[in-house]
């Protein structure tokens, strides 16, 4: 892979990473409900997925995909059904206390990972980027597990740039929504986010 080519890969994940979807929302709002400490859960199960995605792509999936478009419906229709769940659960959450904290139990650091996890690899964004762009920066000339590893560590250190925005906002957005009915709005806000993200996955092509 020539420098020119990884210029070009790191440029377009900075911007798709920067542009919000259901990752970076799932961080702030998991950073509003609990705190930017388990935020950084979310944030693991997140990254899982992105490596996930990346390596399998990278290892043949995104050309499975495109030569399959019923599994690639499979797992659309699946990812779908996800997001919407995430929307229907945001508007219906719970308000908060006089200091932004969650009125629901305490989650744990499993059920936050398995979360994270779970959105990631619903996130239309990453599955797009996998199955169709990723496998369009590796050089089939050059050492494969190298340009692998160079690829996935610059879209690690990107991404986890972009979670750290996030959830710091995600904190100073807390103090904002002290008021119960800004809680309100903001939970049904972003449910229809989440609901929006599934709509535009379903939309989506391998």
């Amino acid at each position: 892979m020539s420098l020119h080519l990884w210029w070009l890969y790191v440029t377009a994940v900075f911007l798709i990473s920067a542009t919000p979807g259901p990752n970076m929302l799932h961080v702030m709002t998991q950073s509003i409900a609990h705190g930017p400490r388990k935020a950084l859960v979310t944030m693991a199960g997140l990254m899982s997925a992105v490596l996930l995605c990346l390596i399998a792509s990278a290892l043949g999936l995104g050309a499975l995909l495109k030569a399959s478009p019923r599994l690639f419906d499979i797992l659309r229709y699946a990812g779908v059904a996800y997001l919407i769940w995430l929307g229907i659960k945001a508007w219906r959450a719970p308000v908060g206390n006089a200091n932004g904290g969650d009125a629901g139990p305490v989650r744990s650091a499993r059920a936050l990972y398995a979360t994270g996890l779970l959105t990631g690899l619903s996130n239309p964004k990453l599955i797009i980027f996998a199955a169709a762009l990723f496998p369009q920066f590796i050089d089939l000339a050059r050492p494969f597990w190298l340009q692998l590893a160079i690829l996935i560590v610059s879209f690690v250190v990107i991404e986890s740039f972009w979670y750290s925005v996030y959830a710091l906002g995600g904190l100073r957005l807390a103090r904002w929504l002290a008021p119960a009915n800004r809680q309100k709005l903001f939970n049904r806000g972003t449910g229809l986010m989440f609901i929006g993200f599934g709509g535009a996955l379903l939309g989506a092509r391998a």
